[in-house]
This record gives structure tokens, C-alpha cells and sequence, in this order.
């Protein structure tokens, strides 16, 4: 991307987008497009394709989505579905339209099936069954990754998804029902310590493993993979498998490689918040997917590995934490 280059970050304000639009800054870019939901409803088709009509992106990242932990997913599957696939079509679309050079979607990890073998591999997309509570949502970034890899083939563009593990960091959601399990766990522990509670209550069994990685982080890599030579991104577009017989999808892991249990997790964040109650394990809460491990030789393989370890990226969140919402 060059230095002037016009670039959309669909979905600015939320957690991934901020973090693009940071990372760019810092990266001396200029000339960002952004518009707030009120500004331009991505659910919304004509407005879509007016935008990028007048504007004219060159290059596009595509942050925008409806989003939430298992609670929400759980509770509104038909409005995640259905907003996720209006926005991801929409935008889209209007990219090819448009003549956009280049684009990265952003998805989830959640789109790997729920018992697929350990690390998740690009390659393991569409091989099982997904996780229940978040089926809906994995679906519609299975759809857009789809959409990417359908206009590669048909129309030459050169869309990538990319697939972020669980993502932490500054501007966070800390709903205490609706919020990811960091940011639900940082708010927990914090709110126990200030009152004095004996114990904090977290949800499922403990047992689970997740991957977790700096939000910061993973906007160095989307940049990254955005500014490879053309030869080396044009290589990550995905096989015709019609023609090929290869199941090669344009899908690109974003992680850190290695995970921890919920317990360990639970532990780690109690001491960067300083909470010395008991840690309960409500085991009447679901638990999600057994485990979600993300294979990064892929990104590895192309030059780039993520550099903050939990310990000092909680501390950071904590930070951001009370400076937003503690005092």
C-alpha cells in the first residue's frame, strides 16, 4: 500500500478496527476512510455501493461485523447471522465494483469445526461440525470467506481472509454479559477486588484451552499480509478447486500459536488485577468449544509472528481498563 493510498476501515470504532486504524496511523497513512455506523449502515445496500462509488477505496479492511461472546450468540443467532452476511455481501460486492486493489477479511476463529484436530489448520475449513452456540455467526464469516474466494476465481480480485484468534486490547467490550472472556474477566476480578468479595464466580468447567492474542498485534499482522509483494499475496488468492482438485481457500491464520485453560487464564488475570479471593468454577455455564489453537505456520511461514506475551498483554488491557471505565 503506498504512502497516500486510500484506504476503508470498515468498522472503525470496534475492537479490530481501532487497532487497524492505529496501526496505520503509526504507519504513516494518511488518507483513511471512515465512516461511524450513524455516518453509513453496511446492512444497507444502496448506501454501500454510494459509498464506495463516491469514494472510491483502494484498499479495504473489512472489521465490521456483529459481534459477542457465547452469551450473545447464544441468545440472538438470527441477528448475527443476518447482519454479518448483509455487511460482508454489501461490502464486498461494492469492492469488486469499485475496482478495490486490494481487500482482507476479517473473521473468527470460531469458523474451524468444533472438534477439528489441534492446531486449527486452513485447511480443516468445512470438515465438521461447528460449536452450537456460535453456529450462526461462524456461518456467516464461512459465507464471506466464500464471497472472497468465489470473486477471486470469477472475477481475478485479490480478497484474503484472514482469520484472527481471540483478540484483547484497548477499547474493548466489558459488558457483563455480552463481552468476550478477557474483557468479562477483567471486569469481574476488578469489580470483586474493589468491593471486597470472598470469590468470583467464572463461567464453565475451566478446562477449556483458547488462544489469545493483543489486538495491537494482530492489526501489525493484517498490515503485514496487506503490504506483500504482489507474487507472494497473489499466491494466498486460493486454488480453483473445480479445476485443481485442491481445497486451498484465500484464508490466512492470525495467533500466537500457543494457548492456555480458562483456570489458568482466570488465575493469570486475578493476579494482574490483584484479586486474592477464591476463583468458583460455575460448571451450569456452557463452555464453548473443548479447544481453539490456531496453526500459524502459514503467517510464520511468510515472515511474521506475533511479539506480546499474555502476562504484559493483560497488563496493558487492565491499564486501558481503568482508565476507561474505573477512574
Amino acid at each position: 500500500m503506498h504512502d497516500d493510498a486510500r484506504i476503508y476501515v470498515a468498522g472503525h470504532r470496534g475492537l479490530v478496527g481501532s487497532a487497524l486504524v492505529g496501526a496505520l496511523q503509526a504507519a504513516g497513512y494518511s488518507n483513511l476512510l471512515l465512516r461511524t455506523h450513524a455516518q453509513l449502515d453496511l446492512t444497507d445496500q444502496a448506501a454501500t455501493r454510494a459509498f464506495f462509488a463516491e469514494q472510491k477505496p483502494e484498499y479495504v479492511f473489512l472489521a465490521a461485523a456483529r459481534v459477542g461472546g457465547i452469551h450473545a450468540n447464544n441468545t440472538y443467532p438470527a441477528d448475527f447471522i443476518a447482519d454479518n452476511l448483509a455487511i460482508q455481501d454489501n461490502v464486498i460486492g461494492a469492492a469488486h465494483a469499485n475496482g478495490v486493489a486490494r481487500l482482507l477479511f476479517l473473521g473468527s476463529s470460531c469458523i474451524y469445526p468444533r472438534l477439528a484436530p489441534q492446531p486449527l489448520k486452513e485447511e480443516y475449513l468445512l470438515t465438521g461440525p461447528l460449536e452450537p452456540t456460535n453456529r450462526a455467526y461462524a456461518l456467516a464469516k464461512i459465507a464471506g470467506i466464500e464471497l472472497c474466494w468465489s470473486h477471486n476465481r470469477q472475477h481475478g480480485t485479490r480478497f484474503l481472509a484472514a482469520m484472527p484468534t481471540n483478540l484483547y486490547g484497548p477499547g474493548d467490550n466489558y459488558h457483563p454479559e455480552n463481552s468476550h472472556v478477557i474483557p468479562a474477566l477483567l471486569r469481574r476480578f476488578h469489580e470483586a477486588r474493589v468491593a471486597g468479595a470472598a470469590s468470583v464466580a467464572v463461567w464453565g468447567s475451566g478446562t477449556p484451552r483458547r488462544e489469545f492474542m493483543t489486538s495491537d498485534d494482530m492489526a501489525a499482522a493484517c498490515l503485514f499480509l496487506m503490504n506483500l509483494p504482489e507474487e507472494r499475496f497473489a499466491g494466498l488468492m486460493g486454488s480453483d478447486e473445480a479445476a485443481t482438485g485442491i481445497f486451498d481457500p484465500p484464508l490466512v491464520n492470525i495467533g500466537v500459536g500457543t494457548d492456555v485453560t480458562i483456570r489458568e487464564l482466570a488465575g493469570i488475570v486475578a493476579e494482574t488485577v490483584g484479586f486474592t479471593g477464591e476463583i468458583v468454577f460455575d460448571r451450569t455455564r456452557p463452555d464453548g468449544t473443548p479447544r481453539k489453537l490456531m496453526d500459524v505456520s502459514r503467517l510464520e511461514g511468510l515472515g511474521w509472528r506475533a511479539p506480546t506475551p499474555l502476562r504484559e498483554g493483560l497488563a496493558l488491557a487492565y491499564a486501558d481498563f481503568r482508565a476507561r471505565h474505573a477512574g
